[in-house]
């Protein structure tokens, strides 16, 4: 980041693509203090990785692939498991007027199924939930776009596996 206009450049990067950083740090974490912390530690090595980055890339490709890195990271230093429920400032999920009691359970049941995968797989998951194509996740991830798409299948499988038992 320093070659490229320093300190101002990068808080300008880092301010146009911060919700990137909630969104990770949302589902990386139970409070508010441990994400304060996170978000803290992925500026931190984006500031000190900034060498790396390579123009040919979109900078919120490479920031969501450092970013989720160190929250993996970060979770395994703490050997925590996330109970953050889902909302729109994790995966922009609006809530509609009419919106039922049934599906407002299902979406918090999501949130908790997702919670119990692997952390690669929930990575996988909020990527594939933000939409992102599968060239996109296997860029930010480092895992070739076949992998994504067989993990993304397995675990759509998983998750739905765990519907029916709940339902059952």
């Amino acid at each position: 980041m320093t070659n490229d206009g320093g300190k101002d450049n990068f808080l300008k990067l880092i301010e146009s693509n911060k919700k990137i950083i909630f969104k990770i740090c949302n589902s990386y974490c139970r409070n508010n203090a441990e994400r304060e912390d996170l978000a803290q530690e992925i500026i931190y090595n984006l500031w000190r990785s900034g060498e790396s980055f390579k123009k040919d890339y979109k900078f919120s490709t490479w920031m969501y692939r450092v970013a989720l890195n160190v929250a993996i990271s970060f979770y395994r230093k703490e050997n925590k498991r996330q109970t953050t429920p889902l909302n729109e400032h994790v995966f922009n999920i609006e809530d509609s007027i009419g919106a039922s009691a049934e599906s407002e359970e299902n979406i918090n049941l999501l949130q908790k199924f997702i919670n119990d995968l692997k952390e690669l797989d929930r990575a996988l998951m909020i990527l594939y939930l933000e939409e992102k194509s599968y060239i996109e996740i296997a860029d930010i991830l480092g895992i070739s776009e076949t992998n994504v798409a067989t993990r993304i299948s397995r675990c759509k499988e998983k998750l739905k596996q765990k519907f029916l038992q709940h339902n059952n």
